[in-house]
């Protein structure tokens, strides 16, 4: 076997046995964080098992034949299971939150126009964010990471947008919502624990109807500046899910999840609020980071109640935040 040959042959080897190890670690639930962030590697570790799988066919492997078939099986295998995850977001899946007909997009009094963005505290250039407020004329802005500062610096929006809440911290887990729509009992709620803020307010339509909005940032599942937090999120998510169960309108959750859409997590807490992700069928719209590609991922979501239909769902260009902003435009049809 010639040397190259020979070298690749190893490297394949390797490579596809650490990223079927990490696939096989993947499928555990429990609350451990580094167990829990392999969740986010699924679309690369689904390229990976493609790699592999290629590079088992087009080399072959005169020696050792009986670990290449149980390497060749166990990457068939990972492949599946990760295009089993991620295939629920292609385009031609199913999607359950449907579009909305040319009749129901035109009730102008019905719709509901949303854009949610992580500012990324520490960055201090607002005006590409208040120029975007401007371009896409949000019915609400949802404005995460949001400091006083951020507060501030959101102030030339307010005469467009009479209805706010500001639950400005300097931990990275302040919110900002500023509506065109009369809030309804605006709230703010520690899910998790203190100075981690979540909200819970009505949004009064042109039409009158009154839906529930909750915006969220929980911690993520790996240390950082709450370290203790750890696997809290889980059950965060876990308990706004059994919130919006029993809310008695339709509602909707968005924010950054600090978490993947396939992740056992996220999907549970669809389950258990009856929710619907309205990602599924459409793609993955990675916003996060948005200045790195190869970790790029899907960590703001929107989640809505089966009265909604979707008119649009775009990602929207760079603000200069480490997250690309999301927007939604939205009908109530039930």
């Amino acid at each position: 076997m010639p040397l190259f040959k020979r070298i690749a042959s190893y490297l394949v080897a390797v490579v596809g046995t650490l990223v079927l190890l990490v696939t096989l670690l993947s499928l555990f639930t429990v609350s451990v964080w580094w167990l829990q962030v392999l969740d986010f590697f699924r679309f690369q570790a689904l390229i990976l098992h493609a790699l592999v799988l290629l590079g088992l066919v087009l080399l072959g492997w005169q020696r050792h034949k009986i670990a290449r078939l149980l390497l060749l099986a166990g990457t068939v295998a990972g492949l599946a299971l990760q295009a089993h995850l991620l295939l629920p977001y292609a385009p031609l899946a199913a999607r359950p939150v449907p579009d909305a007909t040319p009749a129901q997009a035109a009730d102008l009094a019905g719709r509901l126009r949303l854009l949610e963005i992580n500012v990324y505290m520490k960055n201090r250039k607002a005006a590409p964010l208040l120029q975007l407020v401007r371009d896409v004329q949000p019915d609400v802005l949802l404005a995460v990471e949001t400091d006083q500062w951020w507060v501030q610096a959101l102030g030339p929006l307010q005469p467009h947008y009479p209805y706010r809440l500001e639950l400005p911290h300097d931990n990275t887990y302040g919110l900002v919502l500023y509506s065109r729509l009369p809030l309804v009992d605006p709230q703010e709620h520690m899910l998790q624990q203190k100075n981690v803020p979540s909200i819970r307010t009505g949004l009064r339509l042109p039409n009158g109807r009154v839906v529930t909005l909750y915006g969220v940032h929980p911690t993520p599942p790996f240390p950082d500046n709450y370290p203790n937090s750890v696997g809290m999120k889980d059950v965060a998510l876990r308990k706004l899910g059994r919130m919006v169960k029993q809310e008695t309108r339709p509602a909707l959750v968005c924010g950054d999840f600090n978490d993947v859409s396939w992740s056992h997590t996220t999907r549970m807490f669809g389950v258990d609020g009856e929710l619907y992700n309205v990602n599924l069928g459409r793609g993955l719209f990675n916003t996060f980071d948005a200045h790195w590609l190869p970790i790029r991922w899907s960590l703001d979501h929107l989640f809505v109640t089966k009265e909604f239909r979707l008119v649009e769902l775009k990602r929207l260009p760079s603000i200069d935040s480490d997250h690309f902003p999301l927007y939604a435009e939205l009908v109530l049809v039930e």
